[in-house]
């Protein structure tokens, strides 16, 4: 394991300095939305939380942390903070997969498909859209992660942005309860699939859904995905270990300790296979840590932009 304070503090020193964990340029992290049709004007923002963005990078990075982990050279990682940030910016690029990158901005512009679909009207500003600050606030760094909040929920207020749509669940439970608590500033939230009103008949298609930890435990909105997918024909298998009972993917362990978040993997990835069907994520996190562990795992919207056609 590594020392999560110096972790917290390289993280925290990242998010000052360019508002987002990795140190990365905002105009490179966040292209997905260039080729999008999507108006850039209202009210109704996505706000996808640069989390979609961020996984390849999040990915090319564990790799590097695993080698390191408990061996004399995790002490280097103190100096992190000292590296120039356009020196980091440029390594990251360099080692983040192509591949990846194209795999999660896919699932961006599915998003925008399905809520194109269903009639929603929203705008994608990216100058307003910006990482939410969540890890800094489960990683303990409370102080970091207010200042943040408070950086990015008055720059929507200024902007004049009253609803959020999200597409992650560690992005919604940050803007719609950590946001009004530490920031006292308040928007509506709901995610992209509370707002889907799709058609269809697919009986064939058999899955299992996986419930992240924030949408099964704490927001309670497990039930959703469910009854959306049953309603297009999507036969759910029940899961013993889903909604407020869900077990975790281990991947919010992973930045303190690579391997404990691959054990915790591991076992939820037995979970979900023993069950059957096609396994379904619908947060960036688990999907990558379950596909780790070795999992074929379709994020939520890859499935449901098929009845958006």
């Amino acid at each position: 394991m590594f020392t999560p304070k110096i972790i917290i503090d390289i993280l925290a020193d990242n998010v000052r300095k360019t508002r987002n964990p990795f140190g990365l340029k905002k105009s490179g992290l966040n292209s997905w939305w260039k080729d999008s049709s999507v108006t850039q004007e209202g009210d109704t923002l996505l706000f996808t939380g640069m989390m979609y963005q961020l996984v390849p990078y999040i990915k090319a990075t564990t790799k590097y942390l695993e080698k390191f982990e408990d061996t004399p050279k995790a002490d280097y990682l103190r100096y992190g903070k000292v590296v120039p940030k356009a020196l980091t910016n440029l390594a990251l690029n360099i080692i983040a997969a192509k591949e990846d990158k194209q795999s999660f901005n896919a699932i961006l512009a599915n998003v925008v498909q399905i809520l194109q679909a269903s009639g929603v009207s929203f705008s994608y500003q990216p100058e307003l859209d910006e990482y939410s600050g969540v890890l800094l606030y489960d990683l303990g760094d409370q102080e970091s992660f207010v200042e943040h909040a408070v950086y990015v929920a008055n720059k929507l207020k200024k902007a004049g942005i009253r609803k959020l749509i999200t597409v992650d669940p560690h992005t919604t439970y940050a803007v719609k309860v950590l946001y009004p608590k530490y920031t006292g500033i308040s928007f509506e939230v709901q995610t992209y699939f509370e707002l889907a009103n799709l058609k269809g008949a697919d009986s064939a298609t058999e899955v299992t859904l996986h419930d992240p930890c924030f949408y099964g435990r704490y927001l309670e909105l497990a039930d959703v995905p469910l009854t959306l997918l049953a309603g297009l024909g999507v036969n759910c298998k029940p899961l013993n270990t889903s909604g407020s009972f869900t077990t975790c993917c281990g991947g919010p362990a992973e930045s303190v300790s690579p391997k404990l978040a691959e054990e915790v993997g591991l076992r939820r990835v037995t979970e979900l296979k023993d069950n059957g069907g096609k396994i379904v994520a619908m947060c960036p996190i688990c999907m990558a840590n379950l596909q780790k562990a070795g999992a074929e795992v379709e994020d939520l919207s890859s499935l449901l932009v098929k009845f958006a056609g």
